[in-house]
């Protein structure tokens, strides 16, 4: 499974999502993209992308891409507090859909 991190999200994050390949926005040269732009491009090569924009799914129409959207909700976007995350967002992997938004953390 192909995963895209966000720009929003701490790039050194992809380190701790292993068993997958993991790209960021920075990695692909992505960081100026708009959402829109941004999810069209990755929906052509990852099967996820990982975000901590709560907004995305309103901002959006996810389901006109195809893939799936993970949001990470912590108590702030810091790299220790995502990092809390990670199990859980590994464990979420196996059931994603594409076009849908999932929900990590409180």
């Amino acid at each position: 499974m192909k995963i895209f991190v966000d720009e929003c999200v701490d790039w050194r994050l992809a380190r701790d999502i292993v068993g997958y390949e993991v790209k960021t926005a920075r990695q692909m040269g992505w960081t100026t993209l708009k959402n829109g732009e941004l999810l069209a491009l990755a929906s052509k090569q990852f099967e996820v992308f990982v975000t901590v924009d709560r907004n995305l799914s309103f901002q959006q129409d996810l389901p006109a891409f195809e893939i799936a959207v993970v949001v990470l909700r912590s108590r702030s976007n810091r790299l220790s507090d995502l990092q809390r995350l990670v199990p859980d967002l590994l464990a979420s992997l196996a059931t994603v859909q594409r076009g849908a938004v999932t929900y990590v953390g409180g």
